[in-house]
């Protein structure tokens, strides 16, 4: 049973989620609406990405340590980056931005990642496949945000991801080198 504490929270979530402020942004209303679910669901993985790198940064074991342990922490920064610009554009359309971990983990659009990784191959393997799966989805965000004619979205969307290329590769570079 929720006490009261917990039934006060939730219903401040909902005022939040039907919260808007009014803005002289031009875009027509119903666009910035549509917009603001993309960048809601892309910054929930956002997060999600940022979370899991540093997961696979704590607990990564093994001989290239230190080299792994240093880049997964530089994805973890990158990422926090891109839910920063994210969230700042929700709000730039009067919405709020939904950037709580709780909301952030029932958002989400990635894997979940698999605690038992220990090993440079596994959390190889996990960080990729989430780098890869988020990539996707930006591109997709970028192609929603150019047919809702939101040029300035698109290339928050553009810039994203070049960095999460750039950080597979990063990722996948390790990978490649042990086959």
């Amino acid at each position: 049973m929720k006490n009261t504490a917990s039934i006060k929270i939730d219903e401040m979530i909902q005022k939040g989620k039907e919260q808007s402020f009014s803005t002289k942004n031009t875009l027509p209303e119903k666009v910035r609406k549509q917009i603001e679910d993309i960048l809601q669901d892309r910054l929930a993985d956002s997060i999600d990405l940022t979370i899991q790198a540093k997961q696979a940064h704590w607990n990564v074991k093994g001989p290239n340590f230190i080299a792994l342990h240093e880049l997964f922490d530089k994805i973890a920064e990158e990422s926090e980056t891109y839910h920063d610009l994210i969230a700042e554009r929700i709000v730039q359309f009067g919405g709020i931005a939904a950037g709580t971990i709780q909301l952030a983990a029932n958002r989400t659009s990635l894997s979940n990642y698999p605690l038992i990784a220990t090993t440079a191959q596994e959390h190889i393997e996990a960080l990729s496949h989430a780098l890869a799966t988020y990539g996707e989805l930006v591109r997709a965000a970028i192609k929603q945000a150019a047919e809702l004619d939101d040029p300035a979205t698109a290339d928050i969307f553009t810039e994203i991801s070049r960095g999460v290329d750039k950080n597979l590769w990063f990722i996948e570079a390790h990978h490649q080198a042990q086959k």
